[in-house]
C-alpha cells in the first residue's frame, strides 16, 4: 500500500490512500473515506484513526486493515468517484512531515570505498564491525517540489540517493533477527549535502552538521513493508530488496544502484542503533548513500567533471517499488 501526506485547499495537511488507476494515480483523502467506510459498514475503525499519518502507523493494523478494505472497495467501483483526487492535481509533501527523529546510516560498502579513496585514505576496517549512523535535522524534512538553499549551502551543493524506512511500533534493545517486525514502511530519501561546509567541519571530528542539517528529502510515497514483500531477499541479518536505484540532473543519468547491495541490513542498523535506546513510530533512519548516488563520489571518480548543483538544477531519484521524488533547487532569499 502506498501512503501520502498531502495539503488540502484549506491548508491542512492530511494523509491520502493512493489507488492506482488507468487514468493515472489518484489520491483518497484518508479520513473522509473512513468516514464512508464506517457509514456503509465496510469498517469499524474512527476517521480520528487517520488524521495524520502518526495516528495511522500508532493504530496500524486496524487502520491498514480498513485501508485495503477501501482500495478492494475501489477497485469495486464501489467507492463514490468524488472522493478521487487525481495525483497531478495534489500538493504532495513528505509523508512522514515530521519525524520524531532521523538517523541516516552508511551501509553501501561502494560508496564508502570510492569516497575513502578518492580523498586518498584506505577502507577503515571499523566499516565491517557495526553499522554506524548520525542524527541529522528531523525539523528541517521536505518531500517533492523546490529545495530552497542559502549561499553558503550551495558551495558545492550536492544530492545524496538513498532510501529510508519508518519505524512503526515502540522498540528497545531489538535483534536483528526481529528488527523487520519494527519497520512500518519505506520511502525514497535525498540527503542534501552542502560538501565545503562539510568537509571544513569533520575536520574537527565532529558531524556532519550545518553540511547536512538545512533539508532533508523524503517521497513522494510512504511504501508499507507488505507491498514490498515480493522484492524481499530474506536472510539471516534480516531482509534486503532488489530495487533499482537511480538518478537524474536536469534529465541526463547519473546514477544507477540497487538497495539489495547494501552490506548492512535495515535490521541490522536497527539492533544498533536501539541499543539501550528506544525507538518510536515515526522516527526516520536512511540506507546511506548507494554506490554512484552522489557527486562526491562520481567527481572523485572521474565519471562527472568537478559537477555540483546550482539553482535551477532538477534533481530526480527513481527507487524501483518507491515511486520517483523530484526536486529544484532555487537561491533561499537572504
Amino acid at each position: 500500500m502506498k501512503l501520502v501526506t498531502f495539503v488540502n485547499s484549506m491548508n491542512q495537511e492530511k494523509v491520502g490512500i493512493v489507488a492506482e488507476t488507468p487514468e493515472g494515480n489518484q489520491i483518497i483523502d484518508a479520513q473522509v473515506v473512513m468516514e464512508w467506510a464506517r457509514n456503509t459498514g465496510l469498517s469499524q475503525a474512527s476517521r480520528d484513526d487517520a488524521n495524520s499519518i502518526y495516528s495511522v502507523m500508532k493504530n496500524h493494523e486496524g487502520v491498514l486493515s480498513a485501508f485495503r478494505a477501501v482500495l478492494a472497495a475501489m477497485n469495486a467501483k464501489q467507492v463514490p468517484s468524488s472522493y478521487y483526487l487525481p495525483e497531478t492535481k495534489v500538493k504532495l509533501i513528505a509523508p512522514v512531515p515530521r519525524p520524531t527523529s532521523m538517523r541516516d546510516g552508511y551501509a553501501f560498502r561502494q560508496h564508502v570505498e570510492a569516497a575513502r579513496r578518492n580523498r586518498g585514505v584506505p577502507m577503515i576496517e571499523e566499516f565491517d564491525h557495526f553499522p554506524v549512523f548520525y542524527f541529522t535535522n528531523h525539523q528541517a524534512v521536505t518531500g517533492p517540489g523546490p529545495i530552497a538553499v542559502q549561499k553558503l549551502a550551495r558551495d558545492k551543493l550536492d544530492f545524496e540517493l538513498e532510501y529510508a524506512i519508518v519505524i512503526g511500533k515502540e522498540g528497545r534493545n531489538i535483534p536483528a533477527s526481529k528488527a523487520d517486525e519494527y519497520i512500518f514502511g519505506y520511502m525514497i530519501m535525498n540527503d542534501w549535502s552542502a560538501r565545503t561546509l562539510q568537509m571544513e567541519e569533520m575536520k574537527l571530528n565532529l558531524g556532519p552538521a550545518k553540511g547536512k542539517d538545512f533539508s532533508t528529502s523524503l517521497g513522494p510515497y510512504l511504501v508499507t513493508r507488505d507491498e514490498l514483500a515480493s522484492r524481499a531477499l530474506p536472510g539471516p541479518s534480516g531482509e534486503r530488496h532488489d530495487m533499482r536505484m537511480r538518478a537524474w540532473v536536469n534529465g541526463k543519468q547519473v546514477s544507477d544502484g540497487n538497495t539489495k547491495d547494501m552490506t548492512w541490513t535495515f535490521a541490522q542498523i536497527i539492533e544498533r542503533a536501539s541499543y539501550g535506546v528506544t525507538l518510536y513510530p515515526g522516527d526516520v533512519i536512511g540506507s546511506g548513500t548507494v554506490g554512484t548516488g552522489c557527486f562526491l563520489e562520481l567527481n572523485g571518480s572521474k565519471i562527472t567533471d568537478n559537477q555540483w548543483l546550482n539553482p535551477g538544477d532538477t534533481v530526480v531519484l527513481e527507487v524501483e517499488g518507491l515511486g520517483r521524488l523530484e526536486n529544484k533547487i532555487v537561491a533561499a532569499d537572504e
